[in-house]
């Protein structure tokens, strides 16, 4: 299958989609990759469209008119707009879940009533409509409580809280403010473990695991500061151990595609599971219906299979023989802007980028007068690959620290749980 004749149109502007093109890059099939609307770095290795990632007309338009063997979709809201089902009804390959089975990210509420009617394990929860109930329940149970705004909002609707105040701030932000529109918010137990990502290739019932990743959080070093959509990951992880991996599997991810089946809205794409190891044994945070985000960017490095193959496999419910991935870990740092996740400024330059020796993904760039400029909260990732997790971090740091940029801020301390075992 060494011809390289194929054309693949990925949907998305961030890391993970620059680590999706970087993938099929790799495949000996794919000959020519467009990106929609893609970033700055993306432009490097693919050519990239000015359509938004939800603009599905024009999408479909271009799709239609270039040929395009394959689409890929990277973000949730293209998917939860119905994407896919749009190009499946043209005739179109496309990797992704249809806008039926995205429910499993779009609502928390939907996610949780699956979760107890198949008996997938999970946190205890309610889900309150207004926000004289959310208070009551707040303040009659007391923290700590985990609140959830119950549609999308790009990795930001979840607020842990540790004292009754950071609830209260959550509910008004959620419900008099309507930050993240209007929507039910789901307050659940906190689960106190070790959390972990564990994405899977599926397609109905057929589920194909990935290698497990641990993604950051907190914005700042020991895990301090708000939470953000992520500012670095590892792969893999020495403490979720094979059997660990194998319950998830069989308890969690398993389990949910053929309830997905059972519910008449089954699932294609990748399935991503939000697990906590605690000591009541692993438990599910959060489903969502798509690559991670940063996960991916340090996962679809180790992998040594055709990529192309996999998602043609998935797409057209085909087994998949055998995943091959690397054994070298990867690790990777995330450059923020300052003041990410809260108000920042956009338009740096950014300096020295060509003397990186590692892999930097690109995540919120612009070009200006041929440089590249900061054009985002998260900016840019820079993955390492080494033989040993410590040595891949030493690398990661060693890497960032030769961009030059003064508005980028990262944490020193990504895998830390790693090393510290």
């Amino acid at each position: 299958m060494g011809n390289r004749t194929k054309t693949v149109l990925v949907i998305g502007s961030g890391g993970r989609e620059h680590a999706i093109v970087d993938a099929l890059s790799r495949s000996p099939q794919v000959s020519k990759i467009y990106a929609a609307p893609g970033n700055a770095g993306i432009a490097k290795i693919a050519t990239c469209l000015p359509i938004k990632d939800t603009d599905i007309e024009q999408l479909l338009q271009f799709a239609q008119s270039e040929n395009i063997d394959m689409t890929v979709v990277g973000p949730e809201a293209a998917l939860a707009k119905g994407i896919v089902n749009t190009f499946q009804n043209h005739g179109l390959d496309i990797f992704g879940p249809t806008k039926e089975a995205t429910q499993i990210e779009a609502s928390k509420e939907y996610a949780k009533l699956l979760m107890n009617k198949y008996n997938i394990p999970t946190a205890n929860y309610v889900v309150c409509n207004d926000y004289d109930s959310a208070y009551k329940y707040v303040h009659e149970h007391g923290t700590p409580l985990v609140l959830k705004y119950d549609g999308l909002a790009a990795g930001k609707g979840v607020v842990v809280a540790d004292t009754l105040q950071q609830a209260d701030d959550a509910l008004n932000t959620m419900f008099k403010h309507h930050k993240f529109g209007e929507g039910n918010v789901v307050i659940e137990e906190k689960l106190i473990g070790q959390e972990f990502s564990f994405m899977c290739f599926v397609s109905h019932n057929n589920v194909y695991p990935m290698q497990v990743a641990q993604d950051h959080k907190r914005a700042y070093d020991n895990d301090e500061g708000p939470n953000t959509g992520g500012m670095g990951a590892y792969s893999p992880v020495p403490f979720i151990t094979q059997q660990d991996q194998q319950y998830a599997l069989e308890h969690i991810m398993i389990p949910m595609a053929n309830a997905m089946v059972q519910e008449k809205r089954p699932f294609t794409g990748v399935l991503y599971g939000g697990l906590m190891k605690t000591d009541d044994g692993i438990k599910v945070i959060e489903f969502n219906a798509r690559f991670g985000d940063p996960e991916t960017e340090v996962v679809l490095p180790r992998l040594n299979s055709d990529i192309y193959n996999i998602l043609y496999n998935i797409i057209h419910n085909k087994p998949i023989d055998n995943l091959e991935w690397t054994k070298k870990a990867a690790i990777g740092v995330v450059l923020a802007s300052k003041g990410y996740p809260g108000d920042y400024q956009k338009g740096f330059e950014i300096s020295n980028l060509d003397n990186v020796d590692a892999i930097v993904y690109h995540m919120g760039t612009a070009k200006k007068d041929n440089k590249f400029i900061t054009a985002g909260g998260r900016v840019l990732f820079v993955t390492a690959l080494a033989d040993t997790l410590k040595q891949a971090i030493e690398k990661a740091q060693h890497e960032v620290n030769k961009i030059e940029c003064e508005q980028l801020f990262h944490r020193t301390d990504i895998g830390w749980q790693a090393i510290n075992k």
